[in-house]
């Protein structure tokens, strides 16, 4: 008698263990109907043992895919071997709000599921456990982790001022583009723009108009470039676009497009528009490097400013 009064006893124990215990316990048969529902799980669905025993997990709850499931458990019954699902992969597999304050951000509970196979008295395999782990802290740390990383990698490749790309990451962007060229022969063309008059603006009206004037710039290009184009602010008033696949005809275009938007778009700073030196060099095979490149559509700009500026200059192969 005594024997059996501890016998009694551990199973009280043991179930006060199942429905306090801080991860999610489910039993399911082999028709995926729910046998053991602990605490966890009632509190986080707010559905009693009472309410889901004997119930279909996926009548009860259909944000659970069936056929995914299905796949992950069936195993377990037939081969005895543990599986298990992660947040990384699948965010949850019970769709739980997450009201723990410290994770309020995440509106749902983040989860990894281990799924055990439970054998009978016979070692036949009838029931399955799911075990449901909170992990939100986890998720979202590691989110914030990689927005982390993210803002630094775009602080790392842009310019403070305008928010176009920066010269170093341009340049890296460039080198791909030239050796796409020298690979493929497929013709770009680099065009490097320069604001008029602009030591006089800053002279006149100050650093922080003039400042107000490359930002606004900026946006006028910005608004003006495709998505495949390469821009950047390449230094002081100076800017480098590269039109990734445009030819020397077309490049000629969309250059004096640019010219004529910029000296007719008003610039809240200054009340006009400006006027820009466009210098353009589309791909050679004598370029050797972006440098070289760069090199030739800096002369062309240095033309067309000489030149009076509010001008496109076309870099000729050969010149010097």
């Amino acid at each position: 008698m005594a024997d059996s009064n501890i016998e009694i006893g551990d199973i009280h124990w043991l179930m006060a263990i199942l429905q306090n215990i801080d991860v999610g316990l489910v039993v399911l048969d082999r028709n995926y109907n729910i046998q053991l529902w602990n605490g966890f799980m009632e509190s986080h669905s707010g559905l009693s043992p009472q309410v889901v025993s004997g119930q279909n997990l996926f009548d009860q709850f259909h944000e659970i895919p069936r056929d995914w499931f299905m796949k992950k458990a069936e195993p377990v019954f037939q081969l005895k071997t543990r599986t298990f699902t992660i947040w990384e992969q699948r965010p949850y597999l019970f769709r739980f709000k997450n009201y723990r304050p410290i994770t309020g951000r995440a509106s749902v509970m983040y989860q990894n599921t281990s799924i055990i196979p439970l054998e009978s008295i016979d070692r036949s395999v009838n029931h399955i456990c799911l075990i449901i782990y909170d992990v939100t802290d986890i998720a979202v740390s590691r989110a914030d982790v990689e927005t982390a990383q993210q803002s630094l990698s775009e602080r790392n490749r842009t310019d403070i001022l305008t928010g176009l790309n920066n010269r170093s990451y341009w340049q890296e962007e460039a080198d791909i583009i030239y050796r796409q060229c020298q690979n493929t022969g497929v013709s770009s063309t680099l065009l490097m723009l320069e604001i008029d008059d602009f030591r006089n603006l800053q002279r006149s009206r100050g650093h922080r108009t003039a400042d107000e004037v490359i930002r606004s710039l900026s946006h006028c290009l910005m608004e003006t470039v495709q998505q495949e184009d390469l821009l950047c602010r390449y230094d002081g008033e100076v800017f480098a676009l590269m039109l990734n696949g445009v030819n020397s005809d077309d490049a000629r275009i969309y250059a004096d497009h640019i010219c004529k938007r910029a000296s007719e778009v008003c610039f809240e700073p200054i009340g006009e528009g400006i006027t820009l030196s466009i210098g353009m060099a589309t791909f050679s095979t004598s370029y050797n490097g972006v440098d070289d490149w760069l090199q030739a559509a800096d002369k062309a700009m240095y033309h067309a400013r000489e030149s009076g500026g509010n001008r496109v200059s076309v870099f000729a192969s050969g010149s010097k």
